[in-house]
């Protein structure tokens, strides 16, 4: 799956609202800091993280890619 941005950049959180991954915030901040969630292959604790195109997100074994 990929998400198309049009900024620089989009936050974790935000990501994983957009590509429809968890329903809201609290859902997307609980994932993340339950260490669920993979940047890159490397798991991120950070909600705020700012992803780039070319990032590649992994939750519950579905991989989001941002382009």
């Amino acid at each position: 799956m990929q998400i198309h941005i049009k900024d620089e950049c989009i936050k974790l959180g935000q990501a994983l609202k957009l590509a429809g991954l968890v329903e809201n915030g609290a859902e997307a901040k609980e994932a993340v800091q339950s260490g669920l969630v993979k940047v890159n292959g490397e798991t991120d604790l950070r909600r705020g993280r700012k992803c780039v195109p070319g990032d590649e997100i992994e939750y519950r074994g579905e991989i989001v890619a941002i382009v």
